[in-house]
């Protein structure tokens, strides 16, 4: 046999040999390039559940004092395998913890730290679609005030957020976008406040109330007068601040501003504030129960021109003026029209708290809303 023919048949039988042996031995290759279906089954929602509770937990440590000494690592970067944070992800989340950081220090410097926190996540919802899992859960956060001798220990929120998994070829599926679902006002939050529509002429030549300032220590404004219970305001909204009274509507989740004004208005009403009946669009009525409120029961900027209009309250020049019983709101983008609406329940060293609606919050202080949102408009009642 020639040298060439020799090595034709040996090529040749090598060949039939490979296609032989692949015959016979097992496809791994296809199974390993491609899982067909990723399942979530118990044990995966309860590991997106984990995650997402590492993943809010980081953001609230950010804002405590001295929070970074000993942590090392965040606690969702050590999240590997089956479940854990895409880079995409993992990359705005270290720009989320270096903002947050930044709001601690405006906090710092308006007199104003936390010791410790406290994150807890629940699952509310799972569902999928292929290699895409949407999840809904909700962060409940507890902050402790550094210095509480004489104001309130703790402040606390509740927030609902909607968080985006996809899976790989291989199933491990990794946490791709964080979106909130309520108001955006929770003090560990990145995304902006929803905002309302300015209003427009037909608001019929309503008062604008004035801007308050925002400097510390201004020239005390004592309540005078006994007209209302304050006392009672306080008590309602610290009581419903999170479990909603059954005998009013739920508006959280109902478009720009949610059930703020609502809130306030049924702690209002709680403290003697009458109904005045009359027409549900006429800013100068005010009613609301389970059955039928008026646009200025439940409307941020409807409920201020009634407060004017009927002399039920007068502007204060400053929001740390406000006492107990008073009402605070906040436009964020300087549109002219208010976007959010709170009640003071507690006060302690000249600085007032406010409880409200979407996100849910039990004594935030007016500190921590004016370094959170510097750049917003603030209007102060006196009630």
């Amino acid at each position: 046999m020639s040298r060439k023919r020799r090595r034709a048949t040996i090529v040749t039988a090598a060949a039939a040999s490979v296609v032989a042996g692949a015959a016979l031995l097992p496809n791994w290759g296809a199974n390993a390039a491609s899982v067909a279906e990723p399942t979530v089954d118990p044990g995966t929602r309860a590991t997106f559940q984990r995650l997402a509770d590492a993943v809010f937990t980081d953001r609230t440590d950010a804002l405590v004092d001295k929070s970074d000494s000993g942590r090392g690592k965040p606690l969702a970067a050590r999240f590997s395998g089956d479940v854990r944070l895409s880079s995409t992800l993992s990359h705005q989340e270290d720009t989320a913890l270096s903002t947050l950081r930044g709001r601690k220090s405006r906090l710092a410097a308006l007199g104003e730290k936390y010791s410790k926190s406290d994150t807890t996540v629940s699952l509310d919802r799972t569902r999928v679609k292929g290699r895409h899992a949407t999840v809904d859960v909700t962060e409940t956060t507890t902050l402790t005030y550094e210095k509480a001798d004489n104001g309130p220990k703790t402040t606390g929120f509740q927030a609902h957020h909607q968080l985006t998994f996809q899976a790989d070829r291989q199933g491990t599926w990794q946490l791709t976008g964080i979106r909130d679902t309520d108001a955006g006002m929770a003090v560990n939050t990145l995304s902006k406040p929803s905002v309302k529509a300015p209003a427009t002429a037909d608001d019929g030549g309503m008062p604008n109330a004035p801007r308050a300032a925002t400097t510390r220590n201004p020239v005390a404004v004592p309540k005078t007068g006994t007209a209302y219970n304050y006392k009672a305001m306080a008590a309602y909204a610290e009581k419903y601040w999170k479990v909603y009274n059954k005998d009013y509507p739920d508006y959280n989740g109902h478009g720009a501003g949610g059930d703020c004004t609502n809130f306030v208005s049924q702690s209002l009403k709680a403290g003697g504030w009458k109904h005045v009946p009359g027409y549900v669009y006429d800013y100068t009525k005010w009613f609301g129960n389970a059955d039928i409120q008026s646009d200025s029961f439940v409307g941020v900027n409807e409920w201020s021109w009634f407060a004017q209009n009927s002399k039920r309250t007068k502007p204060l020049a400053n929001v740390y003026q406000l006492e107990v019983g008073d009402v605070l709101q906040m436009d964020f983008d300087r549109d002219g029209s208010k976007d959010h609406t709170m009640i003071v329940t507690y006060k302690s060293g000249g600085v007032p708290y406010v409880t409200y609606h979407s996100n849910n919050t039990l004594r935030r202080s007016v500190a921590s809303l004016i370094a959170s949102y510097p750049n917003a408009y603030y209007y102060a009642y006196r009630t």
